[in-house]
């Protein structure tokens, strides 16, 4: 009995634990790059054009737009955290969607001045245009 009373506890500490994982970024390949010779990490410096929607499909930014990829260090907390789980592995020339959670996105707050409203799944299709090297990946 007490054998059976410490399964039914592991079991459901288990299934709470793995209840209570945390967000993902939802990762959908538009265009895979043949012989990939590089991929993102890390601290690298990483030039992207992007879409921004939500979910409804409004669109509330768009660097195409602005004719300028945008760019920034990759794991250096300069851009959401949705956006630095999303692009990392991506190849240059790669095209993917990416679906970001609020958690992983502008949360409860919100941003752009009321275009993106509190808890919003984001939507951003993304091109990484140019990878450029500044260090080796932190382990």
């Amino acid at each position: 009995m007490q054998l059976f009373n410490f399964l039914l506890v592991s079991t459901l500490f288990l299934g709470a634990v793995l209840a209570a994982d945390s967000p993902k970024v939802k990762i959908g390949i538009k265009k895979r790059v043949e012989n990939c010779q590089r991929k993102a990490k890390t601290n690298d410096l990483v030039h992207v054009h992007y879409k921004g929607s939500l979910q409804d499909g409004t669109e509330f930014d768009s660097s195409y737009n602005r004719g300028t990829p945008f760019s920034f260090t990759l794991g250096a907390r300069q851009v959401i955290k949705g956006w630095d789980q999303g692009i990392k592995g991506m190849c240059e020339g790669e095209r993917r969607t990416l679906t970001i959670p609020p958690e992983l996105g502008y949360g409860a707050s919100g941003a752009g001045g009321g275009k993106i409203p509190p808890n919003a799944v984001l939507i951003f299709d993304v091109e990484l245009v140019k990878i450029e090297s500044r260090g080796s990946e932190e382990l």
